[in-house]
C-alpha cells in the first residue's frame, strides 16, 4: 500500500466534489429559472386585476356598430393589434354568423374591421386608452345587420380582461 493508493483516493474524492459542485450549481440554476418565470406569470396575473373595461353603449347604422369602452381599471390598453372583438349577428338574409374582428389601424371601408374612432378626453398618452378614458369603436360588418335581431359582441384586451353585451339591429 503505497502512493498508488493514496492517488486514486484523491482522485476519487476530486471527482466526487466535481460531480457534487456540478449538480449543485444545475440545481441553483434550475431554481433560479423557475422563480424568475413564476414572478413573471404572478406579474401578468397582477396586471391581469388592474385592469377592468366595461361596454357603455352600443349603437347600429345598417352594418356598422358604434360600441363605447370604458376603461375602469388602472392599467393602460395601447396593443389593439392584440384585441379580440368577436361579435355574433344576424345578418339581412337572416344568417347567424359568429366572427372574429381584426383590429384595421387607419379608417379603410374594408368590411369585418374594428377601427377607434375616438379617445375622449385623450390627454396624457394620445392614441392609449388610459384609466378613466373612453374610447369609441367602429365595428364594419359584411352586409348589414337583421331588423329586430337580438345580437352580440365582446371586447377582450391583450391581457384577457374583457366586456361583453348584447345589442339590437
Amino acid at each position: 500500500m503505497g502512493f498508488g493508493t493514496v492517488i486514486a483516493a484523491m482522485i476519487s474524492v476530486s471527482i466526487i466534489l466535481l460531480a457534487s459542485y456540478v449538480c449543485s450549481n444545475g440545481g441553483f440554476y434550475m431554481a433560479d429559472v423557475l422563480s424568475d418565470s413564476v414572478m413573471e406569470m404572478q406579474e401578468n396575473e397582477n396586471e391581469m386585476l388592474k385592469t377592468e373595461i366595461e361596454i357603455t353603449s352600443i349603437s347600429v347604422d345598417e352594418a356598422d356598430v358604434f360600441v363605447s369602452l370604458h376603461n375602469t381599471g388602472s392599467t393602460k390598453i395601447g396593443d389593439y393589434d392584440y384585441m379580440d372583438v368577436i361579435v355574433k349577428y344576424s345578418n339581412a338574409s337572416g344568417t347567424a354568423k359568429t366572427i372574429w374582428i381584426p383590429y384595421q389601424g387607419d379608417a379603410d371601408t374594408l368590411q369585418n374591421r374594428w377601427i377607434v374612432r375616438n379617445i375622449s378626453p385623450d390627454l396624457v398618452n394620445p392614441g392609449i386608452l388610459d384609466p378613466g378614458e373612453e374610447m369609441e369603436l367602429q365595428i364594419l360588418l359584411e352586409g348589414s345587420l337583421e331588423n329586430e335581431s337580438v345580437n352580440w359582441l365582446l371586447v377582450a384586451a391583450p391581457n384577457e380582461a374583457k366586456a361583453s353585451g348584447c345589442f339590437n339591429a
